[in-house]
């Protein structure tokens, strides 16, 4: 907070001294009334207009004082500003020369910088990071300007992107087709979920799990007619493999629906097989008896024709390890 002037309160003394000399008028006028005289009024009169003289007189010295010091302090203080201001300028010089340096280094280092950013576009498609060296490609035309090798590197970089996809994709549906035939599904879910992870942008990759699926789904059909048609045709032989192909297609609602069909054909099945049987050992043909008899078995353990084999098993094995076969006509 700057110090109040002395100069400010100067206006003061005059109307202090001209009260002064009023009550030093004043105790005049009282002294000199006949009677006794009161000097009272006139020695404060006289007092205060010493005091008022006093007062501005020293007033008048600090003020001087004052002044001296200020001139004093603005002749001190000139060198400094001096030096201040030419320090001033020296800061703009050097901060202009700054931004030349800058400028002329990215001049001088253009080319440097290009070559360096160039290098590094190749480095990214040599590691297949096609989305690093479109980036970079795009800081050629942002940073320098050069539009058309900006073009140049991205028509590049989506070529080769192009066609390491249909390389990949080519394998991922070599390797899906292989499953698919030998009915692997889930491996072939697996390797679609993967293709489409490694691509998520591309529609071709995210449809392959949509392709499994109906791949499978029209093989369960062929299945299915397949099945129904060799029931059709009483192809009992057929109709059974085909069911045990069919089975692990099935929902519970569409096994429910066929297995009244389903209990015919395996009980025709077994009739089949015990009419191979009974064929077979009339003819004592004891190793063909023998194998029917050992799927009958196995595929029908719990039914009385596979009873009434069993006990007969031991004696088969025993004729046809003997070799006992008919004579062939």
């Amino acid at each position: 907070m700057a110090k109040p002037s002395v100069r400010a309160f100067l206006w003061v003394f005059p109307i202090v001294l001209v009260c002064a000399l009023v009550v030093l008028a004043m105790g005049a006028v009282v002294a000199s009334r006949p009677g006794p005289a009161d000097y009272t009024l006139l020695a404060a009169g006289c007092i205060s207009v010493f005091a008022v003289l006093a007062v501005w007189c020293l007033a008048l010295v600090m003020l001087a004082n004052q002044q001296s010091q200020q001139s004093r302090l603005e002749e001190l203080m000139s060198p400094v500003n001096e030096r201040l201001q030419q320090i001033n300028v020296l800061l703009n010089m050097v901060s202009e020369q700054q931004l030349i340096s800058e400028r002329a280094k990215a001049i001088a280092f253009r080319d440097t910088e290009r070559d360096a950013l160039r290098r590094a576009i190749r480095e990214e498609i040599a590691k297949k990071d096609y989305e690093a060296a479109l980036v970079l490609a795009n800081d050629i035309e942002r940073v320098f300007g050069y539009k058309q090798e900006a073009d140049r590197f991205r028509e590049e970089i989506t070529k080769l992107r192009q066609d390491e996809l249909r390389k990949q994709m080519g394998e991922a549906t070599a390797v899906i087709d292989r499953h698919c035939r030998a009915e692997q599904w889930a491996a072939a879910l697996r390797e679609a979920e993967r293709v489409a992870a490694m691509f998520p942008l591309e529609a071709s990759a995210r449809n392959l799990a949509q392709e499994v699926e109906n791949r499978r789904a029209a093989h369960k059909k062929q299945l299915l007619d397949s099945w129904k048609d060799a029931v059709n045709r009483h192809d009992v032989e057929g109709s059974v493999e085909i069911l045990k192909q069919l089975d692990p297609y099935l929902t519970p609602p569409e096994a429910a629906e066929i297995q009244e069909t389903a209990r015919r054909v395996f009980k025709d099945k077994l009739q089949l097989l015990g009419q191979q049987f009974t064929l077979a050992v009339k003819d004592h043909r004891w190793a063909e008896a023998l194998r029917v008899g050992e799927s009958l078995v196995a595929e029908y353990p719990n039914s009385r024709m596979a009873s009434e084999v069993k006990e007969k098993m031991e004696l088969l094995r025993k004729k046809a390890s003997e070799g006992a076969e008919p004579a062939k006509v």
